[in-house]
């Protein structure tokens, strides 16, 4: 998640999904529904926040680590977007699977 904010920072949505599942089956949840799989999850991304003024600063703090499993994390936390055009925030759930020696978001409800 580290890796995510620090992308998000520079204005890297594309380095920003490396720590999403990349595969259809990745689910993503927010006011606006449900979006399924890594390229329209991206599509969502860019088009919520076309530029850097709208992506602001993110900042995660985390709440509760869940171990599940060997493979599995829950992870419960907050993010806050320090903006230019007004601030936002809120909290998010994500469900961490590792696949192939490294760990990935497979669904992430934020809110």
């Amino acid at each position: 998640m580290s890796a995510q904010s620090t992308a998000w920072n520079e204005g890297n949505i594309d380095a920003f999904m490396k720590g999403y599942w990349h595969n259809d089956s990745l689910s993503f949840i927010s006011k606006g529904g449900i979006t399924y799989g890594w390229d329209q999850t991206l599509a969502h991304y860019k088009k919520s926040y076309p530029d850097t003024t709208t992506m602001g600063k993110l900042n995660f703090t985390l709440i509760r680590l869940n171990k599940l499993s060997e493979r599995y994390y829950f992870v419960t936390g907050k993010w806050h977007l320090s903006r230019t055009v007004g601030d936002i925030g809120g909290y998010f759930t994500l469900l961490f699977k590792k696949i192939n020696k490294q760990w990935f978001i497979i669904t992430d409800h934020t809110s």
